[in-house]
């Protein structure tokens, strides 16, 4: 009997993670696996980009999992620099382009993953794609503007465009650069991520490193000098000097191939799937990664989320579901940190505007602590926000600011949100003491604490 053909669409993290999986459960004979990548890496940390900008990681081969010919090795028939630019789902195969060649093509396929990724937001605007102006979302952009980087005149003025993850994070990297460095933000405070009050806090602290950060700053144009190149960013009918820019606007799915195919999209936009990550309606197609919206555990809806962690299990569980095996994702509760400096930001679960959004009501509470214990050295301040949702006592969400291992305190909140716990379940949390690393009181259960007296108050009120 042949062996059957899978067809993935994307060389990065869930796509490779699917080939690999299935793999693993099959071996060539059994199943022939061909995938598809447009540029000239796969399996890479897209995360890391800002952190090889900055110099804290060699890259870019330090960001790269596995390369090419190790998923050749392992009997995938992995082609680069090939572009799918039509799928046929009636008659089961996509239609792919060499863009060295030009050479067009169909490869059939008994089932297919769809692994295409997101793009970059880049709005129409004038100057938008002038030379100096960089997104950030592949090595290969990367690269670029570490070029740019370096031949920077000497006033070395950058732009940043948008102050979420990407945006904060490259303003670090630039600053390391020798770069004065203005955000620019459209938003009411820094990480819209989190509520306005946590927000805040960012912005204090990245004006305390020298970064100059403008809010409620939409951007109308970029100009450019006589020589074409990006001189300067107009926002609220002002302009701001720069050498180079860098959007960190932020990433929508890319889905215009399952658009054209007539896929199932979510209110945004990205494919819909199943528990076990095969596209709604179809059950020969599967997609994951960033080009599919998942289920918020803690919302009860459909969101868009690009992260790597959720893009390698989406490959894990796919890989196995196509290769005869059997997994699911049930969802997420949207954890999320990052750092500015020494600066760590984490959230987990809703902020104030998603509760509201699907018609939670709530409490608040918000602590200010330190990492450790206040008399042990290094001590330093840490802001935790909690939600509990009105009666019940259900943690919604935990946001954290703060430094000495402020971030990673939020996947304690994290456990707490997918096991459905309340504020006072989690005060009862049996969680690891010493003065160098926390106080007596863990930030995270103080804050518990403080939201166990709101619900009380709130359900006498």
């Amino acid at each position: 009997m042949a062996a059957e053909r899978l067809v993935v669409i994307g060389g990065d993290a869930a796509g490779m993670s699917a080939a690999s999986q299935a793999r693993r459960l099959k071996g060539p004979g059994e199943l022939e696996i061909v995938a598809f990548e447009r540029g000239g890496f796969t399996s890479y940390s897209a995360c890391g980009i800002p952190y090889w900008v900055g110099g804290d990681v060699a890259g870019p081969d330090a960001l790269i999992a596995r390369t090419p010919e190790e998923h050749r090795a392992r009997s995938i028939d992995l082609r680069m620099r090939t572009e799918v630019t039509g799928v046929d789902v009636a008659g089961r195969r996509v239609r792919a382009v060499d863009l060295g060649s030009g050479e067009a093509y169909w490869t059939g396929y008994d089932r297919l993953v769809i692994a295409t990724g997101a793009r970059p937001v880049r709005p129409a605007l004038p100057g938008m794609d002038a030379p100096g102006v960089h997104g950030v979302q592949t090595l290969d952009d990367g690269q670029a503007l570490l070029e740019t980087l370096d031949r920077a005149p000497g006033d070395r003025r950058a732009v940043v465009v948008g102050a979420g993850y990407i945006g904060v994070e490259m303003a670090e990297a630039l600053l390391k650069h020798g770069f004065a460095v203005t955000v620019l933000n459209r938003g009411e405070q820094p990480m819209a991520t989190l509520d306005p009050d946590m927000g805040r806090l960012v912005h204090e602290a990245m004006d305390g490193l020298g970064i100059t950060t403008v809010n409620r700053a939409g951007v109308t144009a970029i100009r450019t000098g006589p020589d074409g190149r990006v001189r300067a960013v107009v926002a609220g009918g002002t302009e701001y000097p720069a050498d180079v820019v860098v959007l960190g606007i932020g990433v929508e799915p890319e889905t215009e191939l399952a658009r054209a195919a007539g896929l199932p999209l979510g209110p945004h936009g990205g494919l819909l799937t199943d528990l076990s990550m095969r596209v709604v309606g179809r059950d020969d197609i599967w997609a994951g990664g960033d080009c599919v919206e998942v289920l918020d555990l803690v919302a009860g809806r459909t969101r868009h989320i690009a992260l790597g962690t959720h893009a390698n299990k989406h490959g894990q569980v796919i890989g196995s579901n196509v290769a005869g095996g059997y997994g699911t994702f049930p969802g997420v509760v949207g954890t999320a940190v990052s750092k500015v400096c020494d600066l760590e930001i984490a959230r987990t679960g809703l902020r104030e505007k998603d509760a509201r959004a699907v018609g939670l009501r709530f409490v608040t509470a918000t602590i200010e602590s330190t990492g450790r214990a206040g008399y042990y050295p290094g001590a330093r301040p840490m802001t935790v926000k909690m939600l509990a949702e009105y009666r019940t006592g259900r943690l919604l969400g935990v946001q954290i600011v703060g430094r000495d291992g402020a971030a990673k305190r939020v996947d304690v909140a994290a456990v707490a949100l997918t096991a459905g716990m309340t504020v006072e379940q989690l005060t009862a949390l049996d969680l690891g003491y010493a003065p160098p690393f926390s106080p007596v009181w863990d930030p995270v259960l103080v804050a518990a604490r403080k939201a166990v007296t709101a619900v009380r108050r709130a359900g006498t009120a």
